[in-house]
């Protein structure tokens, strides 16, 4: 009996396969059936929390972490694995103790340390968002000042927009109800008149009430460059040089207005971003690359928009992919969308598996191994073991795919086992690979017999005397056809002789002694039908079941 052990690593490997392939339904089933075998393989757990996540399965995914954290304490991935989960589930609190456990053992593990710096921002994020708070309803609810207006679907609706939107805010401060639920959610009465710095407490609840306070003015937006420094003023005026340079293709002075903005603000990534832009039009990709992650680095350390972030790790990707390094070019979009979820990229990351598929399955291909393969499957069939010949069909087609006796061998291995099916898909392949390969038309007619449609049949096996009239084969399922929907003479002669084609053709003097020449020597038959019109009526002859060919 073969060792559990190593068939859970032959499983595992064929798991690993079928997820760089994109392929997480089949990669779950072999992860699912290793771990039956090995089940204390805390690595064959990881894996499968890998593709769960993958297919947006977090529940399932931080299960095998959880149970990939028990099995090994000590290693660094597990922890990667469930502060992931956490975070795609919203539970960054739990996601920061994850990572923060990981990096105790595994200290130096980059990706541990990449996934908690993403939730600690995140975390900052949510605190901004005073809409974030997951008890809101309830606050809003039992306040007197805002319990009448959670009667209102809009308002309800507006609230709703904000915790998904913070953003638009400021586009909302015009509404008397959202200053006061402003009030609510951070304690204050945002309202009233802002109190003196002289006042204490004690004075101001003895004053008068304050006059209620108009709603605010629409405020203009406010360049930019009015709380900026001296520096960062010049630092833009660079850049805005640089902008032009690069549009007119000047990559050189490009350059060296970039190389100035960031020398006069070096916090600011977009300027470090635009430099890497440059290196990508010149098709400097390892240029690109370099200057591009010190873009990432600088985002980071000063917390820039996440959105700016996951552009510049897309261009990663797209230098990557230009360099034909499908591998790191898949994980760079796949780090922008952590970042931000863009049409465009899923997009670019969409054609790039497909990309890496192709080149996989051709990297594959090996006539000479499909050749051993096929010769396999001929054995097993000769000897009746039809299930293992099409494994060994299977693969021959996965080492040449354009080889159509495979597909036919295979077609006849599911006609044994009644996949009438699979057997034509197989057929219909084989005879698109080859459309003059005889023995695929045979097949197809053999399988639409064994389907009971004859008249699919009846054509595939025309399909096979067009390409040679003599072939006893094609003859003999074509005559079998006839003689099994023509059952009944009298009945098959009335239909046939309603219909206006039969009729028109028994009209023809000429065919009328062709006919009369085929009851009287059969052999005739085979030199009328080299003529293509008389081949065509003495097909619908047959068809009709008027005559047959003995």
């Amino acid at each position: 009996m073969a060792d559990p052990k190593a068939k859970a690593a032959e499983l595992k490997d064929k798991g690993n396969s079928a997820l760089s392939a994109g392929n997480m339904m089949e990669a779950i089933q072999c992860y699912s059936d290793a771990i039956k075998l090995d089940p204390t393989n805390h690595v064959l757990y990881s894996n499968r929390s890998a593709a769960y996540a993958k297919l947006e399965k977090y529940e399932d995914a931080l299960t095998d972490a959880n149970k990939t954290v028990e099995l090994k304490p000590d290693w660094g991935k597990g922890y990667s694995r469930k502060g992931a989960a956490l975070a795609y589930l919203g539970r960054h609190p739990e996601a920061v103790a994850a990572y923060e456990t990981g990096l105790r053992h595994d200290p130096s593990n980059a990706q541990l340390r990449e996934g908690l710096t993403d939730c600690r921002r995140k975390m900052g994020g949510d605190k901004m968002n005073p809409f974030s708070d997951p008890n809101i309803m309830v606050k809003l609810t039992q306040d007197p000042r805002t319990r009448e207006f959670m009667k209102d679907p809009e308002y309800l609706k507006m609230i709703s927009q904000l915790q998904t939107n913070p953003q638009d805010l400021g586009t909302r401060l015009n509404d008397k109800r959202i200053l006061t639920t402003l009030s609510v959610l951070l304690g204050m009465d945002v309202g009233a008149a802002p109190m003196d710095d002289d006042d204490d407490d004690e004075d101001s609840e003895q004053s008068p009430p304050p006059k209620k306070a108009s709603p605010p003015p629409p405020k203009k937006e406010e360049k930019m460059e009015v709380d900026k420094t001296p520096e960062q003023l010049k630092a833009l005026q660079c850049k805005e040089k640089g902008n032009a340079a690069y549009k007119s293709k000047d990559f050189p002075t490009a350059l060296n207005h970039y190389d100035e903005a960031i020398k006069l603000d070096p916090t600011d990534m977009t300027f470090i971003s635009n430099k890497s832009a440059v290196y990508f039009e010149m098709k400097n990709y390892d240029e690109c690359i370099k200057v591009c992650q010190e873009a990432v680095d600088v985002g980071r350390e000063n917390r820039a928009d996440f959105k700016l972030i996951a552009r510049v790790l897309t261009r990663i990707g797209n230098c990557y992919r230009a360099k034909k390094d499908f591998k790191n070019a898949k994980t760079f979009y796949e780090k922008s969308l952590s970042e931000h979820r863009t049409p465009e990229t899923k997009e670019l990351l969409s054609k790039l598996e497909k990309i890496i598929r192709e080149e996989e399955r051709k990297a594959y291909i090996d006539p000479v191994k499909a050749e051993q393969e096929k010769e396999l499957g001929n054995e097993k069939f000769k000897n009746g073991d039809y299930p293992a010949a099409i494994k060994h069909y299977s693969e021959a087609i996965r080492r040449n795919p354009d080889d159509p006796k495979i597909y036919s061998n295979r077609a006849a291995c599911y006609t044994k086992l009644a996949e009438f099916n699979l057997g034509l898909k197989d057929c219909d392949e084989c005879i698109r690979l080859d459309p003059k390969f005889i023995k695929g038309h045979i097949r197809k007619g053999k399988i639409y017999q064994g389907l009971k449609q004859l008249s699919k049949a009846q054509d595939a096996y025309q399909k096979a005397l067009d390409i040679d009239p003599n072939n006893q084969e094609a003859m003999e399922g074509f005559r079998e056809c006839m003689l099994a929907a023509n059952s009944d003479p009298e009945e098959v002669r009335k239909r046939a002789m309603s219909d206006p084609e039969v009729q028109q053709i028994l009209k023809d003097p000429a065919m009328r002694m062709i006919l009369e020449q085929m009851q009287n020597d059969p052999r005739a038959l085979q030199d009328h039908l080299k003529n293509p019109d008389v081949a065509a009526k003495i097909q619908k002859l047959l068809q009709s079941g008027l005559i047959s060919i003995r």
